[in-house]
């Protein structure tokens, strides 16, 4: 595989003094920092042309199962930027599928399941969560070859569904506008709805924890479907099943919580023992900063179809960003959501070099 080198890393700088990885790792501590570390969500995917080739000869799926693929799918956002952070190339559906409920993509966009679980028997069926190691063996296979290909000079990434999120894909049978099957069943049925969330909790654990022992430094929770709940049930619904990940992980790896439309939830989320909140691009990112405890950092936040304008405005709102977090350790720069496949390349280098030019 072709080596790391984006064209504005100089390891003659005084910046290469601390490792991209020890800059993440200082981040997700709160430890003062001269720049927050920079990764972005969806960064290895379709704004790439590299990854669109490789799109023409394999299949998504293909290129998550396969563990040669999945790690040049990783490093080709490495190549082209100096991004603190790889994010493995995987799906949060890996583990639906490793539970016996498998996903595709429908031809007019969104995903789809092949099947949706219709009743408390459906959920029984399901495979046991120990049956995750086994079914996702790739995954850990293409972190040990990412870290054997990145070594300890960037930082290294896994993540996982919330089990909410998971469960609205599999409750609804794929993408949904409102989750309404997902959301009647948590009000109508709670012990079938708590028996497929400890089945999921417990996958999630297990198969995060496949990562950190691959060689993951961090790994990322997306409740992508945070914001449709009402608030008074979001603690039952979502935020008591990620509180029992995190739990699990321990000080093994720190836990970024991404909760997407969940700034109602903003103080409950510190109680799931997350070192790192990802905030969407929908918050005052200073703002909300200022409330937190001064002990749990924050990522994010800029609103990604910034990216699909030009440089002058990706580099001027990044700065403004910037400036707004100035003096408050913890700061890991990221998208308020993933990078999507119109942004421009030109833009994207804009930012990255924005940020790691920051001081």
């Amino acid at each position: 595989m072709a080596g790391l080198n984006p064209p504005s890393a100089s390891s003659d700088s005084p910046r290469a003094a601390i490792s991209s990885r020890e800059r993440f790792l200082a981040a997700c501590g709160c430890r003062p920092l001269d720049r927050p570390p920079v990764w972005v969500m969806r960064q290895a995917g379709r704004y790439l042309p590299e990854y669109r080739a490789l799109k023409e000869k394999h299949t998504f799926v293909e290129m998550v199962r396969t563990p040669d693929l999945a790690t040049e799918v990783t490093l080709q956002p490495l190549r082209r930027f100096d991004l603190d952070a790889a994010i493995l190339f995987s799906d949060i559906l890996v583990v639906p599928e490793a539970l016996g409920l498998p996903y595709h993509f429908r031809d007019g966009g969104g995903i789809a399941m092949e099947r949706r679980l219709e009743t408390p028997q459906d959920i029984a069926a399901l495979r046991p969560a120990s049956a995750v190691r086994e079914h996702l063996a790739y995954v850990p296979a293409a972190l040990r070859q990412i870290r054997g290909e990145i070594g300890d000079r960037k930082a290294l990434l896994g993540f996982a569904g919330s089990p909410w999120t998971l469960a609205c894909y599999m409750i609804d049978g794929g993408s949904s506008d409102d989750f309404a099957r997902a959301k009647a069943l948590f009000h109508a049925d709670r012990p079938a709805f708590d028996a497929l969330m400890e089945r999921l909790t417990e996958a999630t654990i297990q198969h995060l924890l496949a990562q950190i022992e691959a060689g993951a430094d961090a790994v990322q929770i997306f409740d992508s479907w945070a914001g449709i709940i009402p608030g008074v049930d979001y603690e039952a619904a979502s935020l008591a099943w990620i509180r029992a990940i995190d739990s699990a992980i321990g000080d093994r790896a720190p836990v970024i919580v991404f909760a997407r439309g969940a700034a109602p939830s903003l103080g409950p989320l510190t109680t799931t023992g997350a070192s790192v909140l990802g905030l969407d691009w929908t918050i005052d990112l200073a703002a909300a900063a200022a409330v937190l405890p001064a002990h749990v950092a924050v990522q994010g936040n800029l609103d990604p179809v910034l990216l699909n304008t030009s440089p002058e405005i990706v580099t001027r709102e990044a700065t403004r960003l910037l400036e707004g977090m100035r003096g408050r350790p913890g700061h890991i720069f990221n998208l308020g959501h993933g990078i999507m496949p119109q942004a421009r390349l030109e833009c994207m280098a804009a930012l990255v070099e924005t940020v790691i030019s920051f001081s």
